[in-house]
């Protein structure tokens, strides 16, 4: 079996071996794949792996030896399903191996928001401390999260570990989920979505993007919320619609985003979020920990010897 990556570097800059997939078949890995190379380095490949190359049913059409697409990732909208089923093509993903990881980053954008360490990191080393009168000085508004009301919107596996967090620190829970109200564990509260945006101090998005939840959070969405709350999205940046979060925190309705996407990625230099000081973010990394990114590359090898023995696992098409 030929075997090529698209593009390996952002999900393994040189720290992973690739050791057993090599055992698999004959291996190559290119660390990026612009559009007008596709055709030419996988027109031989039996299988190919592939994070942010995309993959429409043209494509397919020009790649005849293909057999499976396996994506190194847990989102797969960048796949042509129904031309790969067409073709013949197996299409698998990698599901939950990010989940502690997104939970995290999760919270590392809530709490540098009401607790601020670069902020009085980046002012000490600037000398703010030392030449201060007293022992301790703050320039920002610091919260504690306890007591706090979390609204999470959607509690797939991410969205559970986020819960599961927030009860840990205090927080009571809310949740806008299809799942229902008595399945729920002990701690979370279902809610309707006008009722979660109402209710929330924080806002947190773990839910697909799809028809129904792009720019779910917009200028109508954000006039029902608390004046003040904040909103979390290391979901997806289409989540949201940019330039109403952005007038929303110039004026004062919102007082913090933190976000670990964008609607596009990299984002424009001129995107009105950039320039507003109570938004931070993270350049879509929550998935890259190293023990998520060897999660991830361990299934992707599971993926492969499965598709090979006859067996095909995760597949989503």
């Amino acid at each position: 079996m030929k075997i090529v990556i698209l593009d390996g570097y952002a999900a393994n800059p040189g720290d992973i071996s690739y050791d057993e997939l090599n055992n698999l078949g004959s291996l190559t890995v290119y660390p990026r794949t612009d559009e007008s190379e596709v055709v030419e380095r996988a027109k031989d490949a039996d299988i190919i792996l592939t994070n942010k190359v995309a993959f429409n049913a043209q494509l397919f059409d020009e790649l005849p030896n293909l057999k499976l697409i396996c994506v190194q990732a847990t989102g797969y909208n960048t796949i042509d399903l129904e031309a790969a089923s067409k073709h013949g093509v197996v299409v698998c993903n990698v599901p939950a191996y990010s989940t502690m990881s997104v939970a995290q980053m999760t919270f590392a954008h809530i709490f540098n928001i009401f607790n601020r360490v670069e902020h009085y990191s980046v002012l000490n080393r600037e000398g703010r401390w030392s030449e201060n009168p007293d022992f301790c000085y703050w320039d920002t508004n610091l919260r504690e999260v306890y007591g706090m009301t979390l609204g999470i919107v959607g509690l797939g596996n991410i969205g559970m570990q986020v819960a599961k967090i927030a009860c840990d620190f205090g927080m009571k829970v809310i949740a806008s989920t299809s799942k229902d109200a008595a399945s729920l564990p002990e701690g979370i509260e279902k809610k309707s979505l006008d009722e979660l945006l109402a209710e929330s101090d924080i806002i947190t998005l773990h839910c697909p993007l799809n028809a129904d939840t792009k720019e779910m959070i917009c200028e109508e969405s954000i006039a029902k919320m608390k004046k003040g709350a904040v909103i979390i999205n290391t979901g997806r940046g289409g989540l949201i619609n940019e330039e109403d979060v952005a007038d929303a925190l110039s004026c004062g309705i919102l007082s913090a985003y933190g976000a670990d996407t964008m609607t596009m990625e990299p984002p424009r230099k001129d995107n009105p979020l950039l320039k507003c000081e109570n938004a931070f973010f993270t350049p879509h990394i929550a998935w890259a920990t190293l023990e998520a990114r060897t999660r991830l590359y361990r299934q992707v090898v599971k993926n492969v010897e499965a598709f090979i023995n006859g067996s095909p696992i995760n597949k989503v098409n």
